[in-house]
């Protein structure tokens, strides 16, 4: 079901300045003025021809996709893009500044799922240039406030369209995570009496149980293999960190203290689980071996720091309170990144989720107690917003390309 009465994607071309390359492929440093700079390679866009659709679409893949900045002009551009769709078949040309074919992608369009199928030929021109993950075939999970009592989860593309809604209970359906393969979603619901865990798979789209024990189960996340979940459960009277087989009941107790645990997040290589604890006396994060042992608390800005969330990068996005207000905050692994505060002021950013290229996040900003949506740059702390709604957006979560 597609809720467009509510939601509005907002496609305009964010603002975004990024590293340009010699070779357009590395980034480098641009000194401007009296300091550094940073800007995307340059890209003009110079026809798509043979549907009016699949042109716009391609034009507004490839402006918010965060790694070019689009320009009217061929004459200033480091890469021109030309395409055609013709008989089912869309053909992007991408060439340097010199004329020469940086990348040549045919892809055939489905009718019955042209986004896709134009986000994963942008992909592919991605690929080509940068060697990153593709960011455009994509899906953003989140939760959305349905009624006073209720939250629900919805999901869209990268680009804020296609929002649709996939869970409808009268109840608090909150912290969605991906599955690896991006074909289901993991997410906490909260009954009148019990706290489940339920994976609900999209197409077709039917759910299933996965932790529904006496107590607390919430905050669970999949490991990079799709074989095991990190949750925090009460089955022993008290709040834990667990690991759980994901297709059976084994389970593995990680922490075993007085703190309370919560938002537990997997390391690229799956061998550890960056999490939140206030063994100190404030929430602060700490990394554990998924196979158990000594707690490691990590360095961190502000006075508290939570919703961890780690990027196939090595960088560690969280959201670090400073008096009153939390801002966006990272650990960084990216040369190009300082660790520190990323985005701070105008309200509360929280949530942080990494897009599959390790440069962009998605979190929620509360601003006068209403929340919604924003994408941000890591490498310039540029955002954008992704939706606006009348209705609160929180918890998202980026999938890989699926």
């Amino acid at each position: 079901m597609f809720i467009k009465t509510f939601f509005k994607p907002l496609l305009f071309a964010a603002a975004l300045s990024f590293l340009c390359t010699e070779n357009h492929a590395q980034a480098v440093r641009v000194v401007k003025g009296f300091g550094e700079s940073t800007k995307n390679p340059t890209l003009h866009i110079n026809h798509v021809s043979g549907d009016g659709e699949i042109a716009a679409l391609v034009k507004s893949s490839l402006t918010l996709c965060g790694w070019f900045d689009v320009v009217p002009a061929a004459a200033s551009a480091d890469f021109t893009v030309h395409g055609s769709y013709a008989g089912g078949v869309l053909a992007l040309n991408l060439r340097n500044a010199d004329g020469g074919l940086v990348s040549a992608v045919r892809r055939n369009i489905n009718p019955g799922r042209v986004d896709i199928d134009v986000h994963r030929s942008v992909d592919d021109i991605l690929r080509d240039v940068f060697k990153i993950p593709g960011i455009c075939a994509t899906r953003i999970a989140f939760s959305v406030k349905t009624s006073l009592r209720a939250k629900n989860i919805y999901i869209c593309d990268f680009d804020g369209r296609n929002v649709t809604q996939i869970t409808r209970h009268n109840s608090l359906c909150v912290e969605p995570e991906w599955f690896p393969d991006g074909a289901s979603i993991l997410y906490t619901m909260y009954g009148h009496s019990t706290t489940n865990i339920v994976q609900t798979v999209l197409a077709p789209l039917k759910s299933r149980l996965l932790v529904s024990m006496r107590g607390l189960n919430t905050g669970g996340a999949v490991s990079p293999n799709g074989k095991y979940m990190a949750l925090v459960m009460s089955r022993d009277n008290q709040v834990e960190l667990y690991v759980k087989e994901v297709e059976s009941g084994k389970m593995r107790r990680l922490t075993h203290d007085k703190a309370v645990e919560a938002s537990p997040c997997w390391s690229p290589d799956g061998g550890s689980i960056c999490y939140v604890s206030d063994l100190s006396g404030r929430p602060g994060l700490y990394m554990i071996s998924a196979n158990g042992g000594a707690a490691t608390r990590l360095s961190t800005v502000g006075v508290e720091a939570t919703s961890p969330a780690w990027a196939k990068n090595g960088s560690i996005a969280y959201s670090s309170r400073s008096g009153r207000s939390y801002a966006l905050a990272v650990l960084s692994k990216d040369p190009r990144v300082k660790s520190g505060i990323l985005v701070e002021g105008g309200g509360n950013w929280e949530s942080p989720s990494w897009a599959p290229d390790s440069r962009h996040i998605i979190c929620s900003r509360n601003t006068n107690g209403h929340s919604t949506l924003y994408v941000v740059d890591s490498w310039t702390g540029k955002v954008r917003q992704l939706l606006s709604s009348r209705h609160d957006m929180t918890y998202p979560s980026w999938s890989n390309p699926y």
